[in-house]
């Protein structure tokens, strides 16, 4: 009697650890068959890492001569364009888990994820991650282009990590918004479309590439409360330098809050499909 008394919580305790590690391991496993879909298709590694390159040289190299005399003394257009193209990047990238839900819906690979016996919210957060561990590789990309051209973290290793902190961390966020699109829309043409549509005015009416000062009044107005601005300037203060207390703040608000929005969306929009 003593015996099976005690093993009858031993028992509870290891089916209860079952029920959390089981979802995780789902989640791994999602996760690592959307980084190898990313790493089989040659074409989309080369865009997805060429082209935000492509940003930091053309910007730096066009826009530099005519946006430098805005800026604070001491600071080069460099310094002051890397932080919000990293934030410009992840922006865009994020759109990509749009498109790539919006393909595997179309190939009927939703559905067959949807008749395993895997947790829900696996194929979600395992198409998520992926796009977050591919964020980071390709935030560490661009900061070793931006080295060959004179960028430098300007603050200590800790602070340099905290701007790629931001930077993943929002584009894991805007990952979720796209998420959403993804499992609405129809196509990924569609998806792609709306994904371009939502994230352009964000990303051009910022702090991305010059001063929100510059801006005309009532643009400043948007500009200096849009997410992209708060979370371009959170990462340019660690990165270089400046007031790092109330733009941390802000951004991380903004990162918690739509987070806190999209995931139970996203999450009861996958349930309620077909």
């Amino acid at each position: 009697m003593s015996t099976a008394a005690g093993s009858a919580p031993a028992t509870t305790r290891e089916s209860v650890l079952a029920r959390l590690v089981r979802p995780l391991q789902d989640c791994m496993v999602v996760t690592g068959r959307n980084l190898r879909h990313f790493v089989r298709q040659p074409q989309l590694l080369i865009f997805s890492t060429v082209q935000p390159i492509m940003f930091v040289l053309l910007f730096a190299f066009v826009f530099g001569g005519a946006i430098g005399s805005s800026l604070p003394p001491g600071v080069s257009y460099v310094d002051f364009l890397l932080p919000g193209i990293f934030i410009q990047a992840a922006s865009f990238r994020s759109t990509q888990t749009a498109v790539g839900l919006a393909e595997d819906l179309n190939r009927g690979v939703i559905d067959r994820f949807r008749s395993m016996p895997i947790a829900r919210p696996a194929v979600l957060v395992g198409r998520t991650v992926a796009d977050l561990l591919r964020n980071v590789f390709v935030t560490l990309l661009m900061t070793a282009a931006g080295y060959l051209i004179g960028f430098r973290f300007r603050t200590g290793p800790l602070d340099a990590a905290g701007a790629v902190l931001v930077v993943v961390a929002f584009g894991f966020a805007l990952s979720w918004i796209f998420t959403l699109v993804g499992l609405t829309v129809r196509g990924a043409e569609a998806a792609q479309s709306a994904g371009f549509v939502a994230i352009f005015p964000l990303v051009f009416a910022s702090s991305v590439f010059v001063p929100v000062e510059t801006m005309p009044a009532g643009l400043q107005a948007f500009a200096s409360v849009s997410p992209v601005t708060v979370c371009v300037d959170a990462t340019r203060a660690l990165a270089i330098g400046g007031e790092v207390g109330e733009p941390l703040l802000q951004a991380t608000a903004w990162i918690l809050g739509i987070l806190a929005v999209f995931v139970p969306l996203c999450v009861w929009r996958y349930r309620r499909m077909g």
